[in-house]
């Protein structure tokens, strides 16, 4: 254990200042942030084109070369990445499915057992955020990654085997223990290949695995749920044939994922160095590493991450989102049971709300890249589930309480990609992107006490309270996120009058060359 623990220390060891590099001020071609180049002057009154040096250090903008890169990372990174958070969902939530076919009566879940077991899968989920994301460029992300899923693979098909409730708290502890740095660690290795206006949309394509994984997993596990032999009956095969599915496909994902875009063998030597340029170029000052994978660790990151507005903001908003979308996963199949359905088409019945919910996930992820715009978005998604909830709490027929369900897959589901991409196009660099992104979504995560409670037996069948949590919830998020707007629209108006340079004068020249001053740079304009 101390060899291990030694050997996860040392890229903190080397922490120390890398050889300053000239900032190029060449802002991307492509549009997405260059109406917020402002005319601020520098430390010694000149424009900043004049303080910065050329842009001869990188290669000239080549769109075509860009979009040939953009694609080969669509085709090599994005299917895998998809198939890990399909598999993560499924395996996270097939308790529920499980639920309903004998799992509830076999190990004697009586008063709120079943929901604590759901709980407790958050306890180490949320503690191991933000190490987890520290270490994921040490290890190497085509590695890292993939491990995760073969560890928690391992867990979910041995919670066939369990035969008690202390058991069955025991699985869920692990699998929120392997499952835990998986979310954080797909976000910033997206941001490490692709620049803020594409990322979005690659988010999504793998975010849309989210709600499919309650349509796939229905089918599978009601399939799954008819298997009976002497020893075991029915819901312990839905554990052992999707669990050791993930296993497979963890093992297969290692072999092909590349760690940085400085190691995708699949590009030439030319499509590498570009690939790192575009990310430098990207940056808008937040750091002056070519390669993400030259960049140490400074808790002087952890500090500028976490004493960022946006941070907590956007935090706070994420656990709003996420409470309605945790309820949502893990009870869609009670609600849609204590409509009057029978178990069997219960289970179906998720199948249509969760394929809503897949589709707005995609197209939502198109239009705000698009249109380079994150907020505005999102509460489109917020109105959709709003609605949707009301439907269900007021549903005078079976019919509209049902088509509550597809507002609320078709609304709550695209605002999480679009949140928490949110975050990570206004943090930089590297570390801190790690830092905000473990610490959203592990205080995003404590929703879960909450969404695991929302839904309790005395209220069935008609849910009032759960419902009236979860409209409330939204309605919060829907302010937070107009306030956050109106904060990002502002603090860019300042930065383009030259209100922040100070900013490089108190972190002194030699900081500011080193790209310490990460999101805080000056030229850094959020995007809103």
């Amino acid at each position: 254990m101390a060899g291990f623990t030694s050997s996860l220390m040392r890229p903190f060891s080397k922490a120390q200042a890398t050889e300053p590099k000239t900032l190029p001020e060449k802002q991307p071609s492509d549009g997405s942030d260059s109406k917020h180049t402002g005319n601020s002057k520098s430390l010694h009154g000149k424009d900043d084109s004049d303080a910065a040096s050329s842009d001869d250090n990188l290669p000239e903008v080549d769109l075509k070369l860009d979009k040939r890169i953009t694609h080969r990372f669509d085709r090599r990174i994005l299917p895998w990445l998809f198939g890990i958070w399909l598999l993560a969902f499924i395996d996270r939530s097939n308790i529920g499915n499980a639920k309903i076919v004998g799992l509830e009566e076999d190990l004697e879940l009586d008063d709120y057992k079943f929901n604590i077991s759901l709980a407790i899968f958050y306890v180490p989920y949320i503690c191991v955020d933000v190490p987890s994301n520290w270490i994921v460029k040490y290890f190497g992300a085509g590695y890292y990654l993939p491990f995760l899923l073969i560890s928690w693979g391992i867990v979910s098909l041995c919670t066939g085997f369990v035969t008690s409730y202390s058991g069955l708290l025991a699985a869920r502890f692990f699998l929120g223990l392997c499952e835990g740095g998986l979310l954080g660690g797909l976000i910033i290795y997206l941001a490490m290949f692709y620049p803020r206006k594409q990322m979005l949309r690659r988010v999504s394509y793998f975010y849309c695995a989210a709600p499919l994984s309650g349509a796939f997993g229905g089918l599978l596990a009601t399939g799954l749920a008819e298997i009976e032999t002497s020893k075991y009956r029915r819901w312990p095969f839905i554990f052992f044939v999707e669990g050791a599915i993930t296993v497979v496909f963890g093992f297969f994902a290692a072999t092909f994922l590349p760690h940085t875009p400085g190691h995708a063998k699949f590009l030439s030597e030319e499509e590498r160095d570009y690939a790192t340029s575009r990310m430098l170029r990207d940056s808008q000052g937040g750091t002056q590493e070519k390669d993400v994978q030259k960049e140490r660790f400074a808790w002087r990151y952890v500090r500028i991450a976490l004493l960022n507005w946006n941070t907590w903001i956007l935090s706070f908003n994420f656990f709003l989102i996420i409470t309605p979308i945790y309820s949502f996963s893990l009870f869609l199949p009670t609600i849609i049971k204590a409509l009057g359905y029978s178990s069997v088409n219960a289970q179906l019945l998720t199948v249509p709300p969760n394929i809503a919910g897949f589709i707005t996930v995609l197209v939502a992820g198109y239009a705000s890249d698009r249109l380079g715009r994150r907020g505005a978005v999102m509460l489109v998604g917020l109105v959709l589930a709003l609605i949707g909830y009301i439907m269900l709490i007021t549903a005078p027929t079976l019919l509209v309480g049902y088509g509550g369900t597809f507002l609320v897959a078709a609304g709550i589901f695209f605002c999480s990609p679009i949140v928490m991409t949110w975050l990570n196009n206004n943090i930089w660099p590297f570390y801190a992107k790690s830092t905000a992104t473990g610490f959203q979504i592990g205080v995003a995560n404590t929703a879960a006490f909450l969404a695991t409670f929302t839904y309790l037996p005395e209220d069935a069948p008609a849910y009032k309270t759960g419902h009236a949590i979860n409209i409330a919830v939204v309605v919060a998020a829907i302010f937070i996120t107009i306030g956050t707007m109106i904060y990002q629209i502002s603090e860019n108006k300042i930065r383009e009058r030259g209100g922040r340079d100070d900013r490089l004068e108190r972190e002194g020249d030699e900081s500011a060359a080193e790209g310490m001053l990460g999101h805080r740079h000056p030229r850094f304009r959020y995007t809103v």
